[in-house]
């Protein structure tokens, strides 16, 4: 049996996305999503796996997106009938190796947080959680839109109406991003490349970001990502309070205008991501009718250990 691991370029992508998807129905998107996706991280790698010549499972590396200073991300997808050959071995061997060379020393990777065989595996080859994060859903064909109804004092609006807010929304980003559980040891980045990175990608619109002001200081906003992929899906992206202005009801008139513009738009359903430390977030999105499902674990390894 020959497992042979390669690198593919944007032409192969879309049969890439079947490989992952067949596996990991989370990791849907577009092939313009995955090429934005790889414009906002410092470099992005896609990988396919194949035994005696049939494709078996992909693989994708980046660096540079949200993670801690000399950590790399790698996820790995095998097909069910090739587990147990040794393909998932071959391609977390290729992903610590691309990272290494881009001055990593430690691989970051998730699994589903129900493939209990997939979590012992990571477990069998020195992976540690060390997070969780569940999947939440709100079916919009199931109710009103909502009032959005902030907080005495309080005006939302949007950023298209209001852009010159943009570095008041960064000073939001600077305290609330390394707020949340499992960011901490991330570095900001910089206002320009924030703006490039996390505001300007092709899922971003200026109408569907939203604004929280008091006394007309910015105090929080909130975000959604729209894929073009995904028609009638909409994603909650960012939801930030500075601190000085938390625990006044914010955040939920914030998800309440995401909601109600959403259903006004016509999207069916909304989807979010919580890591499960996040209890205040956690709470808000449950108060508002969200529905948890199965997420991922977050582990770590030492590339050295990888071999």
């Amino acid at each position: 049996m020959m497992i042979e691991i390669r690198e593919i370029g944007a032409d192969e992508l879309e049969g890439w996305l079947a490989l992952a998807t067949a596996v990991r129905p989370d990791r849907a998107g577009s092939v313009g999503d995955y090429l934005d996706w790889k414009r906002q991280a410092e470099d992005m790698a896609w990988f396919v796996a194949s035994v005696d010549g049939q494709d078996a499972g992909c693989a994708l590396a980046y660096v540079g997106w949200h993670s801690a200073p000399g950590t790399g991300t790698g996820e790995a997808f095998v097909l069910p009938e090739h587990r147990g050959a040794g393909v998932g071995f071959e391609l977390y061997r290729e992903l610590a190796g691309w990272v290494e060379e881009r001055g990593c020393v430690t691989l970051e990777t998730t699994v589903a947080e129900d493939d209990a065989a997939s979590l012992a595996w990571a477990d069998r080859r020195g992976f540690r959680e060390i997070g969780r994060t569940s999947r939440l859903m709100l079916d919009l064909t199931a109710i009103e839109a909502p009032a959005v109804d902030p907080p005495k004092g309080v005006e939302i609006v949007t950023w298209a109406e209001r852009p010159d807010l943009t570095p008041a929304l960064y000073r939001v980003a600077v305290e609330a991003y390394p707020d949340e559980p499992g960011n901490e040891g991330n570095l900001m980045d910089p206002y320009e490349t924030w703006l490039s990175k996390d505001m300007r990608g092709d899922s971003d619109r200026p109408e569907a970001t939203f604004i929280a002001l008091v006394d007309g200081e910015v105090a929080g906003y909130a975000k959604l990502s729209l894929s073009s992929s995904a028609a009638k899906v909409a994603h909650h992206d960012m939801t930030g309070v500075r601190r000085a202005f938390r625990g006044r009801g914010i955040a939920g008139a914030l998800k309440r205008a995401e909601i109600a513009w959403a259903k006004q738009a016509g999207y069916e359903r909304l989807e979010t991501n919580n890591e499960v430390r996040n209890e205040p977030i956690r709470r808000l999105n449950e108060r508002h009718g969200y529905t948890v499902q199965p997420g991922v674990v977050v582990l770590h390894d030492s590339l050295a250990g990888i071999e």
